[in-house]
């Protein structure tokens, strides 16, 4: 049998019991609830995309870890950026967006464009310039994002560019 829904922000452990008037647990003592409507837009943002924090320092208390969704409207292409120290994984939810980045392996750098479906995931080292692409005229794109780092870093650039081995 299940239980009710977890009222939003209470924690799961079974050993807590607020009781009116008393502080609750330590942040770090407890795990922590986020709703699919209660996700955080105040976050950092570039053109053409919307992000959502679920899991950060000001929603969770979280130290080392970012979490949330970001939609990509159809027909709409991100400004080109990166996120700075943070390790970037990216699970795709709906729609068929594309990453798109340079490699200089050959003898010009050229564009890289990597198209993807629900359920395929991508994973973007600290630093890389790149930008999100959702051709689609009529769906959206979502994706859910995990960062290495507390809060979403965007840095937007004028432009992509190939990341220097110095760099690296």
């Amino acid at each position: 049998m299940s239980e009710p829904l977890t009222p939003p922000g209470e924690g799961f452990h079974p050993h807590l019991h607020d009781a009116p008037g008393e502080s609750a647990a330590p942040l770090r003592t407890r795990l922590h609830h986020v709703r699919a409507g209660a996700l955080d837009g105040d976050t950092a943002q570039s053109g053409g995309m919307r992000r959502f924090a679920a899991v950060s320092g000001r929603t969770v208390g979280s130290e080392k870890l970012w979490m949330g969704q970001t939609h990509v409207a159809p027909s709409t292409s991100s400004s080109d950026h990166h996120h700075g120290e943070s390790e970037t994984a990216i699970y795709v939810v709906s729609g068929h967006p594309e990453f798109v980045f340079l490699d200089d392996t050959g003898a010009q750098p050229e564009e890289i464009r990597l198209r993807t479906s629900p359920g395929d995931y991508i994973f973007v080292p600290p630093f890389v310039p790149h930008r999100e692409e959702n051709p689609d005229p009529a769906e959206e794109a979502v994706v859910v994002i995990a960062r290495s780092t507390q809060e979403a870093i965007v840095v937007n650039l004028p432009g992509l560019y190939v990341l220097g081995a110095e760099e690296a």
